[in-house]
């Protein structure tokens, strides 16, 4: 009976093991007449953001001529771009590319908020497939480029070809007077694959594209799966130069740089804030050379930051700071041209972290590093009273003296001035400033002369018969405090 028993509850246990699991779904199966997802040809997304240069142009020109090799059937733009800053024929010579390709190639602009102005909205004319995201913008395109082939029209409904190329429009406006090449009941197409969704069924250039593939699930119901979306993007290194590239970030590393140079020009010596530096001189050169630059600023720029070193060196904010300030702002300031739909010049926020951060290190940051760095120690120095140096400079009665291997503040009496290359003797110290005598032959100061007397009262024969003006003054004042005790004694 206890075989029996375990042998039915074996048998139990494998019964509900193989049922089917009530909460359980079926794989999709794909609806007959149409292709499986997995079977469709892919779609190349090359994604374009920032100002369009050079380093885009290529990286499009190439993605569109790999697309003919790799087995694509279509090519999808992702745009969001300001303007470019290349030529009117470089701008040509892309819309001629996009316009010869053989695969079919759409435009999407987004995501939601991006825009499409400049020379680069002309690439919409001969894009076979056209759709912007909701909040997106589109125009400001200018004189239409002349291309073989290309008639870069968007219709006259609304008007619409005379608004596009002096001021953007939204998607509404675009949709509305019929600006868009995408047959879409959607309002919109918010993302990536709604675009390659809605390219489903296009016919473009001798072919017609299948991005949609059709399942039915357990309920009967059908979904639409997008075929294979292969992304690219530009390198590691294109990406950097292209960084470089933006308005605002040329001009902090332009500035950064140059202002790292000079405080390790000022430190005596090359170290991390030098090679620093450097790197960022090196490449502000080539985003400022990429962008439409004017030459006059920068050389505003770099006129201010010697200024602003002459001021340095002496360790104390003066004239040169201000002339410094004045060419920086204006340098900063107008330091680009703007290009066809697109202001170039850098944020507000960018410009007061420029000038301000500028105006920071070298009116309070680099002045005082300066003077920490080559002043001398001003602590103990008692045992320099009696030290011999050399006058720097004519010291009368002020100047400056080479005493004990450093450079010092000297003041003599100005009876006895000292000129360049004088010997000299330290006599006392006053804060910063060392008190100097000749080392041989120096006069006394009438204020610390003493009066040596005789036992007599009578004062002694160097005071009555000096020659300097300060002994027969110190001899009349003698005399007449002696007046007084003489006469009190007769009486």
């Amino acid at each position: 009976m206890r075989r029996l028993a375990i042998i039915l509850l074996a048998s139990a246990a494998g019964i509900g093991l193989l049922a089917p699991r009530a909460n359980a779904s079926t794989p999709p199966t794909t609806v007959p007449g149409t292709t499986d997802a997995a079977n469709l040809a892919p779609v190349n997304v090359v994604q374009v953001s920032g100002l369009i240069d050079e380093i885009l142009v290529d990286k499009i020109v190439t993605s569109l001529r790999d697309a003919t090799t790799d087995g694509s059937q279509a090519v999808i733009l992702q745009i969001n771009s300001s303007g470019a800053v290349v030529s009117r024929d470089r701008v040509a010579y892309l819309l001629g590319v996009v316009h010869d390709s053989p695969v079919p190639i759409g435009i999407w602009v987004g995501p939601s908020g991006a825009s499409l102005y400049g020379l680069g909205a002309q690439l919409l004319a001969a894009a076979d497939a056209t759709g912007m995201a909701p909040g997106a913008h589109i125009g400001k395109y200018g004189t239409p480029l002349s291309v073989p082939g290309v008639t870069v029209d968007f219709g006259d409904v609304n008007n619409v070809d005379d608004r596009l190329r002096t001021q953007g429009i939204g998607f509404q406006d675009a949709r509305t007077s019929q600006a868009l090449k995408l047959d879409t009941t959607d309002e919109g197409v918010p993302s990536i694959k709604n675009m390659v969704l809605a390219m489903d069924g296009l016919h473009a250039r001798g072919k017609v594209l299948a991005t949609v593939s059709r399942t039915l699930d357990d309920n009967g119901g059908s979904q639409n799966n997008a075929t294979l979306v292969r992304f690219y993007k530009l390198g590691l290194l294109n990406q950097l130069l292209h960084t470089v590239s933006s308005p605002a970030v040329a001009y902090l590393l332009f500035i950064v740089g140059l202002a790292l140079l000079i405080f390790e020009f000022f430190t005596a010596g090359v170290g991390v804030a030098g090679v620093v530096g450097a790197a960022c001189i090196v490449l502000s050169c080539y985003g400022l050379a990429a962008l439409p630059t004017r030459g006059w600023a920068v050389a505003a720029i770099v006129f201010s930051m010697f200024a602003f070193a002459i001021d340095v060196q002496v360790g104390i904010p003066r004239l040169w700071t201000g002339v410094g300030v004045v060419f920086f702002v204006i340098g900063s300031w107008f330091l680009y041209r703007d290009v066809l739909g697109a202001d170039l010049r850098p944020s507000w926020i960018t410009l007061i972290a420029g000038i301000g951060g500028i105006l920071l290190t070298f009116i309070v940051g680099m002045p005082s590093m300066v003077r920490t760095r080559f002043a001398t120690p001003t602590v103990g120095r008692e045992w320099m009273i009696g030290e011999v140096g050399t006058a720097i400079a004519d010291i009368g009665p002020e100047g400056i003296a080479d005493v004990a291997g450093g450079r010092w503040r000297a003041r003599t009496n100005r009876a006895t001035p000292l000129r360049a290359g004088d010997r000299l003797r330290v006599v006392a110290i006053d804060g910063v400033t060392l008190e100097v005598e000749p080392e041989e032959g120096g006069a006394k100061d009438y204020r610390e002369m003493r009066k040596h007397r005789g036992a007599d009262g009578a004062a002694d024969d160097d005071e009555i018969t000096g020659s300097s003006p300060d002994a027969t003054s110190d001899l009349d004042a003698t005399s007449d405090l002696d007046a007084t005790p003489d006469l009190d004694a007769t009486a």
